[in-house]
């Protein structure tokens, strides 16, 4: 990069380095700065996850486009359905621009659910960008006798949790808040891959989880139409997904405005997905650098290439553009978080 703007047409070269001299110390400042030294992704699931996944994806490649091309690592840190890991984040983790995180994609919403148990203000963290967003999918095994919500509220099901703050929780709780539905949440399980197992061993019947998550180990879950081994109950998102048009949003099942907004709320964590965000109190000098290196990975073809192989969902968004969405979310209507609140938790 360095030499490319030494190096550049006629004249256009002493043009950038006399326009912008400390623009180019800062470039040659942060090379220095990374040079040799390690970068660490934290997440807040077991391995073998989509966050897992996206954390090592990037690890791979985000190192090339780093000032000074640092080591890239990524490092698991399991518990509450990624509170564990968001708090240690905002009030431990350090703030010298080594250590990036991949937040829950329901931080925001258990902020505003569960204020006591969050030890963070998301608008606080700043975005690099998003790899991709998903629906969430509730979904159970066949042989559970459940084909449909109405099925749901009238027989119950055994669903798999990694805790309170993740998906696995949020959306099945929300359908027995507001559908009416009967299912019994087993909570405990470090992660979806964990979840996944219980579900294949009988442990449990079904989960609610990203529908990439489904989709990049458990696809095959989903094939054969009405001999499927698992049946599509649910989702949580705005739009239904292109690869499940007859799953019913549980929004389409509401017809209380207030309702229909508490179940809005839940579906924001479909915009944030899978990305990589700062603790507070990293320099302001390295926001952009940072955000531009992340935009570099994602474009890139190495990139592409290893999201297909890893089969991860790509709908890449910038982070200045979620940081938008996460002041959105974060002011979103009281009487909706209140009774999102009261349908998940009862209180």
């Amino acid at each position: 990069m360095k030499t490319t703007i030494l190096l550049g047409a006629a004249g256009l070269a002493m043009t950038v380095m006399l326009a912008h001299p400390a623009a180019a110390a800062d470039t040659d400042g942060l090379a220095k700065m990374y040079t040799g030294r390690t970068v660490t992704i934290i997440y807040g699931y077991g391995t073998g996850g989509t966050y897992g996944k996206t954390s090592l994806v990037l690890s791979r490649h985000m190192g090339d486009f780093l000032p000074g091309k640092p080591n890239v690592i990524t490092q698991s840190m399991p518990g509450a359905g990624g509170l564990k890991m968001a708090n240690y984040a905002y009030n431990v983790m350090p703030k010298a621009g080594f250590n990036f995180l991949v937040p829950p994609d329901m931080s925001m919403v258990s902020q505003l659910l569960r204020p006591a148990k969050v030890k963070y203000d998301s608008k606080n963290f700043t975005w690099l960008g998003r790899v991709f967003g998903s629906n969430n999918v509730l979904a159970i095994r066949r042989d559970a006798g459940i084909f449909s919500v109405e099925d749901a509220r009238n027989k119950q099901g055994l669903m798999a949790s990694t805790g309170k703050g993740s998906p696995t929780f949020i959306v099945t709780a929300l359908a027995n808040g507001l559908l009416g539905t009967k299912f019994k949440i087993v909570e405990g399980y470090k992660g979806s891959h964990r979840a996944k197992l219980s579900v294949e061993q009988g442990e449990t019947q079904g989960i609610s989880l990203a529908w990439a998550s489904w989709k990049s180990d458990r696809a095959s879950w989903f094939a054969g139409g009405d001999k499927s081994y698992l049946v599509p109950l649910l989702q949580s998102g705005f739009e239904r997904a292109e690869d499940l048009p007859n799953v019913p949003l549980i929004h389409d099942l509401l017809s209380d405005p207030d309702a229909k907004a508490a179940a809005a709320l839940i579906a924001t964590s479909s915009l944030f997905g899978r990305g990589l965000a700062l603790p507070p109190g990293v320099p302001n000098k390295l926001i952009e650098p940072l955000r531009e290196a992340f935009w570099k990975t994602v474009k890139s073809d190495a990139f592409l290439a290893d999201v297909k192989r890893t089969k991860l969902d790509y709908t890449p968004l910038k982070g200045a553009d979620i940081q938008k969405k996460v002041n959105e979310v974060l002011n979103m209507s009281p009487t909706a978080v209140a009774l999102a609140r009261k349908a998940i938790f009862g209180k």
